[in-house]
């Protein structure tokens, strides 16, 4: 550090405080960035996990599917995302011999797995229901990086059909679109990342999730980052250096404390000393609820609550399928849905709901390396290893507050099970061992989220998703671009703002345009 006072200081080194720093030190702000970690990225980066194996793994984020192309181009980030064309694999369950495979690029094998399954009916419609998806994220995603549109404009430019099947729960389009259990349950999944709801939920969560989860890049394509997510950081953290932003590591924000022209910001390096500096605006990368702890006040006594099991996984080899037709490189080249039919997801989420662990847990996976194989060292690629990564689905905080390492471990043994179920040999068989001889399986709860990132409750989007745009008019920039807090000096530039969620950097630019936009006026 050079100096005590900067237009900007942001709390919290993750990929949008990066892309804020980014936005503002091109702009000829002076700006501070302080992360608690000894390295920068938060939940978006990679690391070698495993002792002794050369793989970059995705330890929490996996991929990126927000990240508008304007903010690659602004910042001339140099960052290669690549598209799946497998979108994905579904084994039927109860007969996993067959399943359901997405083929973006072959639509008569996409027909004839419809039709494998006993859902050649919903076929005709899954073509309908995608060209409808399509034009909702084409009236969406332009406008994610301007200012919040009011919900008039956004009713008009997504039209009354769709603005009618979001405001209603997602269930009921869901049911009255396709027949098929299985179909059902590979769309619903898309309203189910890291939110804890049924599909009749009257919150409306789910639907907030789906939207978010189908409009990306105006195609709702879910990429993979061409060198792991320590990819987008590297460019990043590249973009906000060469701006001149100052970027400090092992600095533990201990409060934020907002005055008439600014904030003090205090904090603590790693050998426990204590540091004060001023900016003329602080941008907090950080959850809602860190934030109102940050500025001394009392968070809410009912927390925002995560519903995910992360399983990080180093194989051998690709595991064998009991579709014997199928190839596990097509397989496992998109997203693999592991007992996840409508049915199922109902009977897991109540279970969840009534404290209980999933008896199979729902899942999903996707193998970097089928797209990418970058991240694995020469010899890992040569001796054909992979690395598969598995989420769980209805795995709410609660279940594992009393007994965080215990539920871990029977959350995560559940999960291997239901994932067995669909394969023709345990994955045991097939993971990699480390240099101590133990597999390469790791698992990380949303109680582990919240001790190892700082995310309330594990919940990976700070909080629950809020739609994207303005009911009411907006008063201030940081109001028009979602980033505003109860204080002025202090902006939201994380997943928690009002477009948040992901690994976009919306967030993080929004906040930089904020703050532009309100000392232009001043």
């Amino acid at each position: 550090m050079t100096r005590t006072g900067y237009d900007a200081v942001i709390v919290g080194g993750g990929h949008n405080g990066l892309t804020a720093a980014a936005y503002l030190a091109r702009a000829g702000r002076s700006v501070l960035v302080l992360e608690r970690a000894a390295h920068l990225g938060g939940a978006t980066g990679s690391l070698r996990v495993f002792r002794g194996v050369d793989a970059n793994l995705s330890r929490y984020s996996y991929l990126v599917s927000l990240m508008p192309r304007a903010i690659r181009d602004e910042l001339g980030l140099s960052l290669d995302l690549r598209r799946r064309r497998v979108a994905s694999y579904t084994p039927l369950p109860g007969a996993p011999e067959r399943g359901l495979l997405v083929d973006t690029g072959n639509d008569d094998a996409t027909l004839r797995s419809f039709a494998a399954i006993g859902a050649e009916a919903d076929h005709r419609s899954w073509l309908s229901f995608g060209a409808r998806t399509h034009a909702l994220a084409q009236a969406v995603f332009p406008s994610v990086t301007g200012p919040l549109p009011t919900s008039a404009r956004a009713r008009a430019a997504i039209g009354e059909q769709w603005w009618a099947d979001l405001h209603a729960p997602l269930g009921e389009l869901v049911e009255r679109t396709f027949g098929s259990d299985l179909v059902r349950g590979v769309v619903l999944t898309d309203a189910l990342i890291g939110t804890f709801a049924d599909a009749h939920d009257a919150t409306l969560i789910q639907n907030r999730c789906f939207l978010y989860h189908v409009i990306g890049g105006g195609t709702g394509d879910w990429d993979v980052p061409v060198g792991g997510m320590g990819a987008v950081v590297e460019a990043l953290t590249d973009a906000a250096r060469a701006g001149g932003a100052e970027l400090v590591t092992r600095a533990t924000v201990r409060a934020v404390l907002p005055g008439p022209k600014g904030a003090e910001v205090v904090w603590t390096d790693d050998e426990g000393v204590e540091h004060s500096v001023t900016g003329g605006h602080v941008l907090v990368n950080a959850a809602p609820r860190v934030l109102a702890t940050l500025l001394g006040d009392q968070p809410p006594a009912e927390g925002p609550e995560g519903s995910q099991l992360k399983v990080n996984m180093v194989l051998s080899r690709l595991p064998r399928l009991r579709d014997g037709g199928l190839d596990p490189k097509v397989a496992f080249a998109g997203t693999f849905h592991i007992n996840e039919s409508y049915e199922q997801l109902a009977t897991a989420h109540a279970q969840a709901a009534a404290g209980l662990l999933p008896k199979l847990p729902p899942a999903e996976t996707y193998c970097h390396t089928l797209t990418d194989p970058s991240i694995l060292g020469a010899g890992l690629r040569a001796s054909g290893h992979h690395t598969l990564t598995l989420f769980g689905l209805h795995m709410p905080a609660r279940l594992f507050r009393e007994d965080p390492e215990g539920a871990r471990e029977a959350a995560l043994a559940a999960t291997i099970r239901s994932l067995d179920s669909v394969l023709a040999e345990p994955i045991e068989d097939c993971l990699a061992l480390d240099a101590d001889g133990l597999p390469c399986l790791e698992a990380r709860s949303p109680v582990d989220l919240e001790d190892d990132i700082a995310l309330p409750g594990g919940h990976i989007f700070h909080r629950d998703l809020q739609w994207p745009w303005l009911e009411d008019d907006a008063h201030t920039p940081a109001e028009r671009w979602g980033v505003a807090t109860a204080n002025d000096r202090v902006l939201l530039c994380g997943a928690g703002a009002r477009r948040g969620g992901g690994v976009s950097g919306i967030p993080g630019r929004s906040a930089a345009m904020a703050l532009l936009e309100g000392s232009s006026r001043s």
